[in-house]
């Protein structure tokens, strides 16, 4: 029988939510791994890893992003999204704080508090899709809906548009 992955905070949420899920585990250094990278490390296609990227708004309340890990976050469009004037990202320093992960290991599920989340609308054009697992050197995919679902969330047009 095959070692059984770690269960991460994420695994249990989606556990209790009775979500589908795979659980994907990556070798890392000490250094957090670009999208990109975990993308190659797991042998995916980069459009399916999302990453998750937090900002706070103008009114200083946080939100939360999660967009396919080669794109850019287009702030005008976060903002709109989410009705503030503006978002900015927030410092890496503050990401522990805010969300309760470290970089590279930041998770639309499970934050410490709930932040109004935001999946890129290309999650829906995909089967499945894939974000941090809670920890750097995890991964879980699942359905797009089951994750916007499971952090409470919505998808928009978030992405810079290319060209």
């Amino acid at each position: 029988m095959a070692a059984q992955a770690v269960k991460t905070n994420v695994m249990r949420i989606l556990d209790k939510k009775k979500i589908s899920y795979q659980p994907h585990e990556y070798p890392h250094g000490d250094g957090a791994v670009d999208g990109i990278g975990v993308a190659q490390l797991l042998g995916q296609d980069p459009a399916r890893v999302f990453k998750t990227l937090v900002t706070r708004g103008a009114s200083k309340a946080y939100y939360v992003f999660v967009l396919p890990a080669a794109a850019e976050l287009d702030l005008k469009k976060a903002a709109k999204a989410v009705g503030e004037k503006s978002v900015a990202m927030i410092h890496v320093s503050e990401i522990n704080a805010v969300t309760g992960y470290i970089r590279g290991g930041c998770s639309p599920i499970g934050m410490k508090k709930h932040y109004i989340t935001t999946f890129a609308k290309e999650a829906l054009g995909f089967d499945t899709i894939m974000v941090s697992g809670g920890k750097i050197g995890t991964q879980v995919e699942a359905a797009p809906a089951d994750l916007i679902s499971a952090s409470d969330g919505q998808t928009a047009d978030i992405t810079v548009s290319a060209g």
